[in-house]
């Protein structure tokens, strides 16, 4: 029998032992709790959620939805395991926290090929097949093994705070317009003007908005380079219009005058349907997020792809280390899964294991990786995290700004986003159903 090693079994993990033991490939499954847990662990239990328990949006015209319903057609643990724990929560999938992680860990511990091991691992096994999932909290010990591994410049590990990005359709374009500060060089930035009034109602609620809690964060520091917004707006009113809001150099030309203040939005992706807050580093609740920069005129219908953020930060420099298979370049025979590898949520965790668990079991039993294209949000992921043009690497979750477009307009978000979708789906089932005329099994 062939074997692997899996380091960790939360989400991506669990899901890449499963795949793995489900093609007959015998795992080693570790995971340190409940000898030992972190700040943000609570339960012994497999794949346990910390935060919500919501997986996010279940309609295939979202993107996390088209996401779960690839999974789900590919014989996914993690779906499965979340379609049978499910509570009523609109139009999101959402679980009962406790019976789905007990789901997975029953599951997994219960695989015939998966032998669990309880206890730390603090290097990586200098021999052997082995997926690395430990998750953005990573154990001290076991990060400086990968650490030094990759290069001290090559593996990130900091408090860190990052911008929301919002979808270009959803802003307000009649309230917004294209400009360069002065008029130097082409016009790329979004210009997001808001007079005295407007400045404000927002400083006032930025100011007083809610915080998250930061989990592990020792030093209370940040780099002054990329201090929160909000900890900015406190230290007087008009400190931001010194800064991220300063309006020098960019007149309206809606009016042909100098706004009071502006936010800036810096296009975030080749294709130019992202596009993030300039200078809006921040660690507010994300419902307080959606409120205070809603209040921004031209973004007050906002769609917020990915809300801002500060914590611990333990991920890679993926595009310059991995592979679209998570493959580690340098040496192949170590692949890396979950949110160390700059996918971010639930599901996108669970999609990355997928894929290296089904891909290192090909490649156990001789047969060519499958190859998931931007075509679809699985392979969107892989190759998002392995694109060696993101110079600034950060951290996303699944969105229709990385798949591929369709190539034509079509009228309305939803419908193109459901055209987007139902064509990703359409070229999955032909993937799967190839590999099944070989005679392979997915699931």
């Amino acid at each position: 029998m062939h074997n692997a090693i899996v380091i960790g079994a939360g989400l991506a993990g669990s899901e890449a032992a499963w795949q793995l033991a489900q093609r007959g490939i015998h795992v080693d499954l570790y995971e340190m709790k409940p000898v030992k847990m972190t700040p943000a662990h609570h339960s012994s239990a497999f794949a346990e959620l910390c935060c919500s328990n919501s997986l996010r949006g279940a309609e295939i015209c979202t993107a996390p939805g088209l996401l779960k319903e690839e999974l789900r057609r590919a014989g996914s643990l993690i779906i499965s395991c979340a379609d049978a724990t499910r509570v009523e929560a609109g139009g999101a999938l959402a679980v009962d926290r406790e019976a789905f992680a007990n789901l997975v860990t029953e599951k997994v511990k219960n695989h015939p090929n998966i032998t669990v091991h309880e206890g730390e691992v603090t290097e990586i096994p200098a021999e052997g097949h082995v997926i690395v999932a430990t998750g953005p909290l990573t154990s001290d010990a076991l990060f400086e093994s990968i650490h030094n591994k990759l290069g001290a410049h090559e593996y990130l590990h900091f408090y860190d705070a990052a911008a929301p990005i919002v979808s270009f359709e959803s802003v307000d374009m009649d309230s917004a317009y294209f400009a360069s500060r002065y008029d130097k060089g082409t016009a790329d930035y979004i210009n997001c003007p808001m007079n005295r009034e407007q400045y404000d109602a927002f400083w006032e609620a930025l100011c007083e908005a809610e915080q998250a809690p930061v989990h592990g964060f020792e030093d209370k520091k940040v780099f002054e380079g990329c201090m929160p917004v909000e900890v900015m707006g406190r230290r007087g009113h008009d400190t931001l219009l010194y800064g991220p809001l300063k309006p020098v150099g960019l007149r309206d030309p809606h009016t042909g005058e100098t706004p009071y203040a502006v936010v800036q939005l810096r296009r975030d992706n080749a294709a130019g349907s992202l596009y993030n807050l300039v200078g809006f580093q921040t660690h507010l609740k994300f419902p307080e997020q959606k409120r205070v920069f809603s209040m921004i005129p031209a973004l007050k219908n906002a769609e917020f792809v990915r809300y801002g953020v500060m914590h611990r930060n333990t991920f890679m420099d993926s595009p310059r280390l991995l592979d679209n298979h998570y493959r580690l370049k340098a040496e192949p025979r170590i692949r890396f899964a979950g949110q160390m590898t700059g996918v971010e949520g639930y599901i996108e965790s669970a999609a990355s294991g997928f894929e290296t668990g089904l891909n290192l079991a090909r490649e156990l039993l001789g047969l060519e990786p499958i190859e998931f294209s931007d075509l679809t949000a699985i392979g969107a992921l892989g190759l998002y995290i392995s694109n060696e043009a993101n110079a600034k690497f950060q951290p996303m979750n699944i969105n229709f700004g990385i798949i591929q477009p369709l190539g034509y307009r079509v009228k309305g978000k939803r419908e193109k986003n459901t055209q987007i979708a139902q064509r990703a789906l359409e070229h999955l089932d032909t993937l799967l159903d190839a590999v099944q005329e070989g005679k392979e099994t997915l699931s």
